[in-house]
């Protein structure tokens, strides 16, 4: 109850604070003093000291209050980028843990929270903020559209996620805040208890109900407003899509990118409702004593199939829009257009009816009836169709076409290949007596990483490059690009094969310690874990280079898209902002 209640505060306190400064800056801007710039003298010169309204607020105070969609776009690109490199920070100290069989490192509880606080962060907090984060920049671009259609709700979907970030991570940063207290003579007993969670991401129960660290509870609210932030960004997208299209944009001539957002988003609003409800009763559960997940109520299974029904289209919701992305690279760098452009449409919407009906293929194990299974086990099997049918239009559409092996390019073609050795590994799984056999071992970590590293982060990396020219105005590092792209391809190779046969030998996986016999191809993971690491940096490094001492870019079509016809709406609309930008020179 004290945590629970604790929580409440929380989100209180900060959306408060929110509140407090949009009317700081509503009385600042009502009071009409403006902001002080330079403003234009008739012979050219600067009036200093010369006191106008500007279009945006400048500072801080601009990101804050900010309800442009492009600004918006950028805030969530770069929470996803912070997200991802905490979340990776705890991939590296599971891989270290794990390079030894004994448990000599960070401990079994910290391994459990390491795992547990990793999956949370990559899935809730980097993927979706960061494909969000695309589609609030050049969706309304795409559409030829002046804004997103609810911006005041774009903007409070982006800021309910950094509290919801902090309330999921509370364990480990109260635990920082408690120590530098207790260094100068403050002992906070509140601090102390708040613990780093050890249920794993899926919060299985009882575990998950009877665990006493009541920083599961903040965890658990914290979900909670991550999922309405999400919900929110989903609807927004959704009414954007149908309501805001230009004159010349209708259903015939939508991108890519905007029906897997589409999708995407659909799909969102009918899963994330049911982790909300699922959430809710586990805290219940935990602070009230009612009985959702105990024996004498629903029963731990009732968890799962709650849990599942959320979580496999949560799979789709991660790896749509990264399908999106490469179905829209792809064809720029192999010169000509996408290869049956309405079959994977139509592929893109079969995924998002059939991720409905997959979600108890997780739960094969469980002792379910047997003619469920069997059910289950043919519409998963079936779900591997739309996706076979996208990645034989991209290597059609490469087939005959003019390969500029690009940054953006190299990515679409790695995470090709390794999404059909993750969904190849995923069609054996949804197979009962192989799943009963690999479940809950290594196996399944490598098979799902695979499609996540593999398809999921190398769309991002892509995306990155193919746009940061719109992003920044300034041309990127090429050859530390290429470097960063094959160094990926290689690490994901060498950190997930040693898993899928380390499962094929049956070692289980959520566990620090494991049997000496296994030590070398761990530790041949962990080194391909430390290489992904390695190309991650040079990324980091290469964006902020980048965008400080990049060479600007004055050419609106660095990637030569007029030749083959490709030159879209979002280059369009950029070549138009250079013009504008050489006529004030």
């Amino acid at each position: 109850m004290v945590a629970f209640a604790s929580g409440l505060v929380l989100v209180t306190l900060v959306l408060t604070t929110l509140a407090v400064g949009a009317v700081v800056h509503r009385i600042r801007r009502d009071g009409g003093s403006g902001a002080n710039t330079n403003t234009a003298a008739a012979d050219g010169g600067l009036l200093r000291g010369t006191r106008v309204r500007t279009e945006k607020p400048l500072g801080v105070f601009r990101w804050l209050t900010t309800v442009d969609h492009k600004d918006i776009g950028i805030l969530y690109l770069l929470f996803g980028t912070v997200a991802a490199l905490w979340g990776g920070t705890d991939g590296m100290m599971i891989r270290t843990e794990l390079f030894t069989a004994a448990t000599d490192v960070w401990g079994a509880e910290t391994y459990n929270a390491l795992f547990t606080t990793h999956g949370f962060t990559m899935l809730f907090f980097f993927v979706t903020p960061v494909f969000t984060g695309f589609a609030n920049y050049f969706l309304p671009i795409l559409l030829d559209a002046d804004d997103m259609a609810f911006p005041r709700i774009n903007a409070i979907a982006f800021w309910l996620l950094p509290p919801a970030f902090f309330m999921v991570r509370a364990g480990l940063i109260t635990e920082i805040m408690a120590k530098m207290l207790l260094a100068v003579g403050v002992r906070s007993e509140v601090l102390f208890a708040l613990e780093p969670p050890t249920t794993g991401w899926t919060l299985y129960t009882p575990l998950a109900t009877q665990l006493a660290n009541p920083q599961v509870d903040i965890l658990l609210l914290g979900l909670h407003l991550s999922g309405l932030a999400t919900v929110m960004g989903a609807i927004n997208i959704l009414v954007t899509v149908f309501t805001e299209r230009g004159e010349g944009v209708d259903w015939s001539n939508l991108d890519i990118f905007t029906w897997t957002m589409l999708t995407t988003s659909g799909i969102i609003i009918f899963a994330f409702p049911m982790l909300g409800s699922a959430v809710l009763m586990l805290l219940l559960d935990r602070n009230f004593g009612t009985t959702f997940f105990v024996v004498e109520g629903g029963g731990p299974i009732l968890w799962q199939h709650l849990f599942w029904f959320f979580g496999h289209p949560e799979v789709y919701i991660l790896v749509l829009p990264a399908l999106g992305l490469v179905s829209l690279i792809l064809p720029k760098f192999s010169g000509r257009r996408l290869f049956g452009f309405k079959f994977v449409v139509y592929s893109t919407l079969a995924i998002g009816v059939l991720s409905f009906g997959v979600w108890a293929h997780h739960m094969f194990t469980t002792g379910i009836d047997p003619r469920l299974r069997a059910s289950f086990m043919v519409v998963t099997l079936a779900i591997a169709v739309p996706s076979a049918v996208k990645t034989f239009n991209w290597m059609t559409t490469m087939w005959t076409g003019r390969i500029r092996l690009t940054a953006p390019m190299i990515f679409c073609v790695g995470g090709i290949g390794l999404f059909v050795i993750g969904g190849v590994t995923g069609v054996f799984l949804a197979s009962i007596p192989v799943d009963v056999l690999l479940h809950d071992t290594y196996y399944v970590v490598g098979h799902f990483h695979f499609i996540v590293m593999g398809i999921i982060s190398f769309a991002g990396f892509a995306a990155s490059y193919y746009w940061f020219p719109i992003l920044t105005g300034r041309m990127y590092n090429k050859t530390l690009a290429r470097t960063q792209a094959y160094l990926s391809i290689v690490g994901v190779i060498v950190t997930f094969s040693p898993m899928m046969i380390m499962g094929q030998m049956g070692l289980p996986r959520r566990s620090a310690q494991y049997p000496v016999q296994f030590e070398l191809l761990q530790q041949v993971a962990t080194a391909g874990a430390f290489l992904l690491g390695f190309a991650a940096i040079l990324w980091v490094v290469n964006m902020l280079q980048s965008y400080r001492l990049g060479s600007i870019v004055t050419d609106p079509d660095p990637w030569n898209l007029k030749e083959s016809g490709q030159f879209t709406r979002e280059w369009q609309w950029f070549e138009e902002r250079i013009d504008d930008r050489t006529k004030t020179r």
